[in-house]
């Protein structure tokens, strides 16, 4: 069988390689990827933070896929794409002596095409909301990195109407210029009257809704743009539709937002359900589908991300973390203010400075986690004040012993290019904003269907965030400080912690903490 083909060539390929980096799980997840693919059965996956942080698992599903005698499809961003062509790919071509042509598009090369495809998520989320017939039913499909799925499929759906699309209305429309005028101004006007917030992103309200009903009465639909007849089309469905019994249609409102750019007077809006798995369930059925994540949940079936994606019969595996090599120091102090209180700023500032002087002499990387936009910027003038060049916001130019001082989203997307950090501080924990309309809207949904938003929504999001951010430091061996006083004060402080796992608590802070251990036996 081809699991046990898979097995043997992969072992032997491991004890090949001198020095090949470490995971003593390649060879069962190797097993279950040619498993799915035999069988066509869906499987997810979740590797670990540090693993999923680091990539070390893909040789084992590169390996099924070179080795499994039909096309497979392997959807990742380009990043992963460049590695796979340049390192993983070759690397097992070499050994497997395998002669699969390797082909990267946004389509199916042809029908006769019996290789591996790479393709984005974006193309292939976008093909099979399409029609579904740009890739053929039945091939075997490996999503990798699903940690982002949902982000993906909620970008994939949403409807855009940017500055630019009013111009092309008024152009595919000009007997209706003025009106078009009328509506757009009288948008800009309701637009702007929002009170500033630090995400520039507004709910849409009732009047506003009114000037867009009143602006699509007086058009003709056979007339408009794409856009336009997307958005509208897509909103009314969403509005008008809401019966569980159609798979593509979502049983709650819509997401309604616009995007203002002040300086330049500007507005954009945008469409997007609230509810993917009704609408993305239908994809799954189409071929059997690999997830491979780092740390979706805490439990090995992750019930939550499944619901949300509505996946329903697969196979499912989680790693566990190497207690040893994978552990961190967390430092967390009993006694500082509650994030939301007037203390909070002051504390957390005195709290960072001692931190940084401890561990002035030790090399490496510093990075202090701000989630919240005008803390992130006080604390970035505070600390460049004090610390000079070494303290940089939000940027990768950085000194051998820089202090950056970034957010939870800029920290994600670099955290693989920059040196693992000997030093992480975390202002306070990733939980959503209530005070992000789109987040608020999301949790209203929660409230109207009587579920525990905070356990379904909230507590899971910073759960995954987490250890994501924290796996870099895991490589390092260095120190977390998480600074938010309701890991010890609130009853969800334990799910924390063990998702933190595996770690060293420390209680105190002293100097001879950021020495290395090579210079501690030196001495």
């Amino acid at each position: 069988m081809i699991e046990a083909e898979v097995h043997l060539s992969l072992h032997n390929f491991l004890r090949s390689q001198a020095g090949f980096p470490s995971w003593p799980h390649h060879l069962t997840m190797a097993r279950l990827v040619a498993r799915a693919l035999r069988l066509g059965r869906s499987a997810l996956i979740q590797v670990g933070a540090v693993c999923g942080y680091q990539g070390r698992y893909r040789t084992s599903f590169v390996a099924s896929a070179l080795m499994w005698y039909g096309p497979v499809i392997i959807v990742a961003p380009q990043t992963v794409q460049q590695r796979l062509l340049k390192v993983e790919i070759p690397r097992l071509q070499q050994w497997l002596q395998t002669k699969k042509p390797i082909r990267t598009g946004d389509d199916w090369p042809g029908a006769e095409f019996q290789g591996l495809l790479l393709t984005t998520p974006a193309a292939w989320l976008s093909r099979q909301f399409a029609d579904g017939e740009h890739f053929p039913v039945g091939i075997p499909t490996i999503i990798d990195g699903v940690d982002d799925l949902e982000d993906w499929v909620r970008q994939e759906l949403t409807q855009n109407i940017q500055p630019h699309d009013w111009d092309q209305l008024m152009l595919a429309c000009p007997e209706q210029a003025e009106i078009i005028r009328s509506a757009r101004a009288q948008l800009t006007k309701e637009c702007f009257l929002h009170p500033a917030n630090p995400y520039e992103c507004y709910l849409i309200s009732q009047p506003e809704i009114e000037v867009l009903q009143h602006l699509y009465s007086a058009l003709d639909q056979a007339e408009l743009p794409d856009a336009w007849k997307n958005f509208w089309h897509y909103f009314q469905n969403l509005k008008e539709n809401p019966s569980p019994s159609s798979p593509s249609s979502p049983s709650s409102p819509p997401l309604l937002w616009a995007t203002i750019a002040r300086r330049q007077g500007l507005f954009s809006l945008h469409c997007a359900p609230i509810e993917l798995g009704k609408i993305v369930s239908e994809i799954w059925q189409r071929q059997p589908v690999v997830f491979v994540g780092s740390a979706l949940e805490p439990e090995t079936e992750a019930p939550l991300f499944r619901q949300r994606l509505g996946l329903e019969d697969v196979t499912c595996l989680k790693f566990s973390s190497d207690s040893q090599t994978d552990a961190i120091q967390l430092y967390v102090p009993y006694q500082l203010p509650l994030p939301n209180t007037p203390e909070f700023q002051a504390a957390f500032i005195h709290k960072v400075r001692t931190l940084l002087c401890l561990g002035a002499t030790a090399p490496g990387l510093t990075v202090v986690l701000i989630g919240d936009v005008p803390l992130k910027a006080q604390a970035g003038a505070i600390l460049a004040a004090e610390f000079g060049s070494r303290v940089q916001v939000e940027k990768t130019c950085l000194d051998d012993n820089g202090i950056l001082v970034c957010g939870w989203e800029f920290w994600r997307e670099h955290q693989g290019v920059l040196p693992a950090p000997h030093l992480l501080i975390i202002a306070t924990l990733p939980l959503p904003s209530l005070e992000s309309p789109l987040v608020a809207l999301r949790v209203a949904h929660y409230k109207r269907s009587h579920q525990d938003w905070f356990r379904l929504y909230l507590l899971p999001t910073a759960l995954n965030e987490l250890q994501r951010a924290v796996a870099p430091v895991r490589e390092s061996q260095g120190i977390v400080a998480l600074l938010d006083g309701r890991v010890v004060n609130r009853s969800y402080g334990a799910q924390i912690l063990a998702a933190l796992s595996p770690l060293a608590r420390i209680n105190y802070l002293d100097p001879s903490l950021f020495s290395h251990p090579n210079e501690e036996n030196s001495a």
